[in-house]
């Protein structure tokens, strides 16, 4: 078989609990997903038998390629959510009961895209693989955004991705520091790579602080025109920056994101099972995430909470909780290069791409999607930032600084629950 792998993506969405990062060249990174953590040791008993290197040389038959879907992670158990999420909004249950079960069904979803998306991607190999990886790191939340723009709930879809950012730079990466300073007194990253990660993050903050401050200074004017002009080049912009940073972060700097070499790996699936799992997922978390938006107005009446809470605290963890688990795990091996990758390196996705393309569509189908954030949610992304900025500085990390991070999220979360809706 092809040895081709894949260039590490600025978030690994299908590592499992056994996953581990590899470097097939000295300055090279990339991704796997080990073959024994798809089989483990009971995959003797489903008739799949491994060779002495551990890998399959047999082609799967189909009912073999879904058993190792299936059976690929833990989480997938929570797929049986799908029906249920999909009855209960056909039989127009109470809007809590849809969000709930089409919430949960969507956290498995998450994961088999990314299985999904790595299995194409070792076939296409380094740069077209990680441009994929980069392209559906972040489905899910694009979909959920995608669907919320197109029903005009445009604070939703703000309070969203600005909620993916905060969960992964202040959750995501305080959980890291916290479970990863609980068995290693002093851990170490590299300092330069998360540096540019997030003076990244910071161009992305100025980005929202900039049409803040028009609105705030230029009062005496209808800014509503002036602010859309000002999304759709600034966005442009970023997406360009995002384009150069796959470039700076797959040819000319890849030394920065290199790791030791482990083992190699090989796709498991046939090409077209991977394409069919790929296209049948997406078009399932779109029917999930419809449902779900749907009864978000539902929700705030019932449980008396603003939407912005629901979308800035809520939705982020459906993309992704996958990431969570993979983030702390690999913290807990000492692996903190690739945790600081999956929980900065999400969050600068999010900000440089998954926000941009947003405006950009949102430009497209006529919703006014801009980069114009409430003043409120703007100063906690720039506190969020800065507070990152300066705990990763040293290229250090401990439990402390982890409590931290986690305090901060804490807060944010009680002042969005208290936030007045408008």
């Amino acid at each position: 078989m092809a040895e081709n792998t894949t260039t590490t993506r600025r978030r690994p969405r299908s590592i499992d609990e056994h996953d581990e990062p590899l470097a097939n060249t000295p300055d090279r990174r990339v991704t796997i997903r080990s073959v024994r953590s798809l089989y483990g040791a009971q995959h003797t008993q489903q008739g799949i038998v491994l060779g002495p290197d551990h890998h399959h040389h047999e082609p799967l038959s189909f009912f073999e390629c879904l058993k190792v879907i299936l059976f690929a992670t833990r989480i997938n158990i929570l797929l049986l959510f799908i029906p249920l999420g999909i009855i209960a909004s056909k039989l127009h249950w109470a809007p809590v009961t849809v969000f709930v079960l089409n919430f949960i069904a969507i956290i498995p979803l998450a994961k088999l895209l990314g299985y999904a998306t790595e299995e194409i991607a070792m076939r296409l190999g380094d740069n077209l693989g990680a441009l994929l990886n980069a392209s559906f790191g972040n489905a899910v939340e694009l979909i959920l955004s995608i669907v919320a723009l197109k029903e005009g709930k445009i604070d939703v879809v703000q309070a969203s991705v600005l909620g993916s950012v905060l969960s992964n730079l202040l959750l995501v990466l305080g959980f890291c520091f916290i479970c990863g300073g609980y068995k290693f007194q002093q851990q170490k990253f590299n300092q330069t790579a998360a540096q540019t990660s997030s003076s990244l993050l910071s161009l992305a903050c100025l980005s929202l602080l900039i049409p803040a401050a028009f609105v705030a200074t230029a009062k005496e004017i209808d800014h509503k025109d002036h602010i859309q002009s000002l999304s759709y080049g600034t966005s442009i912009v970023l997406l360009v920056v995002y384009i150069l940073y796959l470039y700076f972060q797959l040819k000319t700097h890849t030394h920065l994101y290199a790791t030791e070499n482990e083992e190699e790996e090989e796709p498991v699936l046939p090409v077209w099972m991977s394409i069919a799992l790929l296209l049948i997922v997406t078009l399932v978390v779109a029917l999930c995430a419809e449902y779900l938006v749907d009864s978000i107005e539902g929700l705030s009446e019932s449980w008396h909470i603003s939407p912005t809470f629901i979308g800035l605290i809520l939705l982020p963890i459906v993309g992704n909780a996958a990431e969570h688990v993979t983030a702390v795990t690999v913290a807990m091996k000492n692996k903190m290069d690739l945790a600081i990758g999956v929980a900065i390196g999400s969050s600068m996705q999010i900000a440089l791409f998954v926000t941009p393309v947003m405006v950009l569509v949102g430009w497209f189908i006529g919703q006014p999607m801009t980069l114009f954030f409430n003043t409120f949610e703007t100063c906690i992304m720039f506190v969020s930032v800065l507070i990152v900025n300066y705990l990763i500085q040293d290229g250090e990390s401990n439990w402390l600084e982890g409590v931290q991070l986690l305090s901060t999220y804490v807060i944010i979360a009680i002042a969005v629950f208290y936030y007045p809706s408008e």
